[in-house]
């Protein structure tokens, strides 16, 4: 038996290369002609999400809240999720004044699972709709209208399915050298809060979503660069893509999935707020210059409108800013020169502090983080909870 396997090992090694590559001479130039084809079909069928139900993680600063303002602008009905209470009330005030019809502020930790699931049940409570509201209002209001009248109950369901779209936001950054780190458990929030914070609200979520044909949204991040000091933030990342791209699969059609690979956007991790070598959480400016050194940071509020677009056309992947998407290719075609440059700008020279590394000098000597940073993350009041 082994030999035969060994055998069909071997044939495969020999025909499985140029069959792919004739097969994919064939396939491909009439694939990518679709694949642009349904891509305009999308821009000019984009969802129109207005009185639709969005929930959103993270809500309370950052891309989250910019989120939520931009899904109000386009009338939707919001539930927020956060852990910080009046930070998270602030927004939803916010996004009511911009032009949401109704939002509800969950204070909630995704790292905990009855705290997911609780903020999908408040969800589905205020938000529950009428069965026969997907005929539209003018046929519910005539139903409701024979109901009263006639002193009978046709609706099944009181508190039909209500989330249209789940937007997984939540994320905790870090900024410690791997094998500096005093106790790696400690660590342990960061995969709670990006990966199991995310799986959990998609769980509770999903038989909802499925009902509703709805949308789902997760803030992966560019987690193909092997940035130093991002070891186990990278790890958590790169573990929510895998688990969006095999649910993309179990789920089919019933719900569409958009995987957003951000690059530097503003945020409370671009104004420094890392998970640092004890495990304890920080706001540390200059140790943020040296993670983003000289690369551009994008406003939050354009970021958010191109997630939005974006899943509502159905995409099925999303890089803001677009040009960061180049190091991908970088990353896949030159694995060696990136892993180069990296060490080069990111690592200071043996027994030097990490302040010495070549990316903090860039920034303190051109002083160009002025021109490339927005203003809002240049101000070091920031809190830690």
């Amino acid at each position: 038996m082994d030999i035969v396997t060994n055998l069909v090992d071997q044939f495969l090694n020999l025909v499985a290369p140029p069959v792919s590559f004739f097969s994919l001479c064939f396939f491909l130039p009439p694939f990518l002609l679709l694949k642009s084809f349904l891509s305009v079909l999308g821009y000019i069928f984009s969802e129109d999400v207005a009185g639709k139900v969005v929930l959103i993680t993270g809500a309370s600063s950052g891309i989250g809240e910019n989120l939520a303002y931009e899904y109000a602008r386009r009338g939707d009905c919001l539930a927020l999720v956060a852990r910080r209470q009046n930070r998270l009330r602030a927004v939803a005030d916010n996004a009511l004044e911009i032009g949401s019809p109704d939002v509800i502020a969950i204070n909630g930790d995704v790292s905990k699972v009855e705290d997911c699931r609780r903020s999908v049940e408040e969800t589905i409570n205020h938000f529950g709709r009428c069965e026969f509201e997907f005929w539209g209002n003018y046929f519910k209001n005539l139903i409701c209208s024979f109901c009263l009248l006639n002193s009978i109950e046709l609706c099944t369901n009181s508190t039909f399915d209500a989330v249209d779209h789940l937007v997984n936001n939540a994320g905790i950054g870090m900024a410690c050298m791997f094998e500096e780190s005093i106790d790696t458990t400690e660590f342990r929030n960061i995969m709670d809060t990006n990966f199991w914070g995310a799986s959990f609200t998609t769980r509770f979520a999903l038989p909802h979503l499925r009902d509703t044909k709805g949308k789902i949204a997760v803030l992966s991040s560019a987690s193909w660069l092997p940035t130093p000091r991002m070891s186990i933030y990278n790890a958590s990342k790169a573990a929510l893509r895998s688990l969006f791209e095999t649910l993309r699969v179990e789920v089919g059609s019933d719900v569409k999935i958009t995987i957003v690979t951000p690059g530097f956007v503003e945020s409370e991790l671009t104004r420094g707020k890392f998970v640092v070598r004890d495990g304890k959480v920080v706001v540390d400016p200059d140790m943020r210059d040296v993670v983003v050194s000289a690369m551009p940071v994008a406003p939050a509020a354009g970021s958010a409108k191109a997630i939005v677009d974006s899943v509502c056309r159905g995409d099925r992947y999303l890089t803001v800013p677009s040009w960061f998407r180049v190091t991908y290719h970088w990353k896949v075609s030159c694995p060696e020169v990136i892993e180069w440059v990296l060490r080069l700008f990111f690592i200071p020279s043996s027994g030097s502090p990490d302040e010495e590394a070549l990316s903090k000098k860039i920034v303190d000597y051109t002083g160009i983080k002025n021109i490339l940073y927005p203003s809002t993350i240049q101000s070091p009041e920031l809190k830690v909870d």
